[in-house]
């Protein structure tokens, strides 16, 4: 790595692993504990297995990378020749991730600026990927912040999940605690809204909330330029019909990516999640 700022971000990003080595960015791993094996999200857990594990209601809970696991990854970025590092996590909101890398930033051997960008997912890599690009550019740590700051204004995340028990048990719900009762028996649709998880809507059948939820992202994108992520949790053939209809209707489109979540977004929501991240460049 060479570029005079470097950018690091973790592994709720689910970025392609191409696009991170084309850009350069690192992304440090969060943990998913699966009974008493605690394991690193993207290499040691795969989606399968987790979504297996949740069907059979084994316990699954997922922490945080380590002040310590943050510290080595700056100091080896350093090492690769970066002056600066930015690096931006998921909403604080709900994990202590950022919190960890605040705390390593201080003993990091170059400036580290650590953003909060409120995001999850290709939210979060939309950012990442924004910040990248203004540091290939020859700009500067503020610079490089300030692109994903205003890529982060311009977002926004939306999900279909087939039941909210998941959510409920890690605690990830915050004000959807409302829904609670009578919406598990109904198809919630849920936002992303300053860094917490919302409702958005109750639907009565799992085919009207993925039609509604395709209506939501077709209306947020309206005729601008924009870049889309469909997310999915062991429900491909749904999020590729998605992305079909959306690539369709959508007439600004620029990149649409198509990818399932990784192990640590999956335990708080269930097999069956459709997401769509809606980004105006």
């Amino acid at each position: 790595m060479s570029r005079h700022v470097a950018i690091v971000t973790d592994s709720t990003a689910y970025l392609p692993s191409r696009t991170m080595e084309r850009h350069g960015i690192t992304a440090v791993p969060l943990t998913v504990v699966l009974g008493d094996r605690a394991l690193e999200e993207g290499t040691e857990i795969s989606t399968r297995s987790l979504a297996q594990a949740l069907q059979k209601r084994r316990p699954v809970t997922t922490s945080r990378p380590s002040p310590e696991v943050f510290a080595e990854t700056y100091r080896k970025v350093a090492e690769s020749g970066a002056e600066g590092i930015v690096s931006l996590h998921l909403s604080a909101e709900l994990s202590g991730t950022y919190d960890a890398a605040v705390l390593a930033a201080r003993e990091a051997p170059v400036p580290v600026r650590v953003v909060d960008t409120g995001m999850i997912a290709m939210a979060l890599g939309f950012c990442a990927l924004a910040a990248a690009e203004a540091a290939e550019t020859g700009g500067t740590v503020d610079e490089a912040v300030a692109a994903a700051e205003k890529r982060a204004t311009a977002m926004s995340a939306y999900f279909y999940v087939d039941t909210l028990d998941y959510l409920r048990r890690g605690g990830r719900i915050g004000t959807a605690q409302a829904l609670l009762g009578s919406a598990l028996s109904v198809k919630p649709l849920l936002q992303l809204n300053d860094g917490r998880i919302e409702p958005l809507e109750k639907v009565r059948t799992a085919s009207k909330a993925i039609a509604r939820l395709e209506e939501i992202a077709a209306d947020r994108a309206g005729g601008a330029q924009v870049d889309i992520a469909v997310h999915h949790l062991a429900a491909t053939d749904r999020a590729t019909a998605l992305a079909d209809r959306l690539r369709a209707r959508v007439p600004g489109l620029v990149d649409l990516h198509v990818s399932e979540v990784g192990a640590v977004i999956g335990a708080h929501t269930g097999p069956g999640l459709l997401g769509v991240v809606v980004s105006l460049r």
